[in-house]
């Protein structure tokens, strides 16, 4: 007869069962806020790029593949 040996990792695992509902929002919030905080930064900076562009008179701003046209001097 052979004894069934588990892992004591997979033992902790199974002791502490599954995740209270605040663990689980706590858990995605560090997993994804990150990310959604730097989809909004970047969104709040291309907004700005923009509207500077328009009051420089740029009638297009730059793009990741489109450089802006060259400045108008009066």
């Amino acid at each position: 007869m052979s004894a069934h040996v588990v892992d004591p990792a997979w033992l902790i695992a199974w002791h502490l069962g599954a995740l209270h509902p605040v663990e689980k929002w706590l858990t995605l919030a560090l997993a994804f806020g990150p990310f959604l905080l730097l989809g909004g930064v970047i969104a709040l900076r291309r907004r700005q790029d923009a509207r500077d562009a328009i009051e420089d008179g740029v009638t297009r701003p730059a793009t990741g593949d489109r450089p802006a046209p060259p400045a108008r001097r009066p």
